[in-house]
């Protein structure tokens, strides 16, 4: 199984492909869709939407993982964010990929095995599991991968 990871947000989304053979993972890509500061929300999101749904058709995954909105006082991040997994949503359903959506805490306990990690220490756990020399760089794509990595330990179903 093929899945699709991403860490949505305006200025940066992240995103990782990870596979799946037997019991064994593997990294197939991981980068970052970025938007320049300067240009309208919508053309950012429009940029976005084209990037996703380029990175859909070239790796044809099986299964997307998207992070749930978190947010604590920021509601301008959240809103922003809120836009770029719309996008993101957007492009799975075009493609009628099943989208999966995890919480922080749900991805550290899939990666880590403790609710509580440290974002170093799911980092660390994504370069062991993926079997890669250093951690994958920069962190949204980290985080990416590691959502691919929860959705292929998750057994639920996803929505379509």
């Amino acid at each position: 199984m093929r899945v699709l990871g991403f860490d949505p947000g305006t200025a940066t989304t992240g995103y990782g492909i990870v596979e799946r053979r037997g019991t064994r993972l593997r990294h197939i890509a991981h980068g970052c869709i970025l938007t320049a500061a300067h240009l309208h929300f919508s053309e950012r999101l429009r940029l976005i939407y084209d990037e996703a749904t380029a990175l859909v058709a070239q790796f044809s995954p099986e299964a997307i993982a998207i992070e749930k909105i978190y947010f604590s006082r920021n509601v301008t991040t959240a809103i922003s964010v809120a836009q770029a997994r719309g996008v993101i949503a957007l492009t799975a359903s075009q493609a009628h990929v099943p989208i999966s959506e995890y919480s922080p805490l749900e991805v550290k306990n899939a990666v880590v095995g403790y609710g509580k990690a440290t974002k170093r220490q799911v980092q660390e756990m994504v370069r062991i599991l993926l079997n890669l020399p250093e951690i994958p760089k920069p962190d949204d794509a980290s985080d990416a991968l590691a959502l691919a990595i929860c959705r292929l330990h998750d057994n639920a179903p996803s929505i379509e």
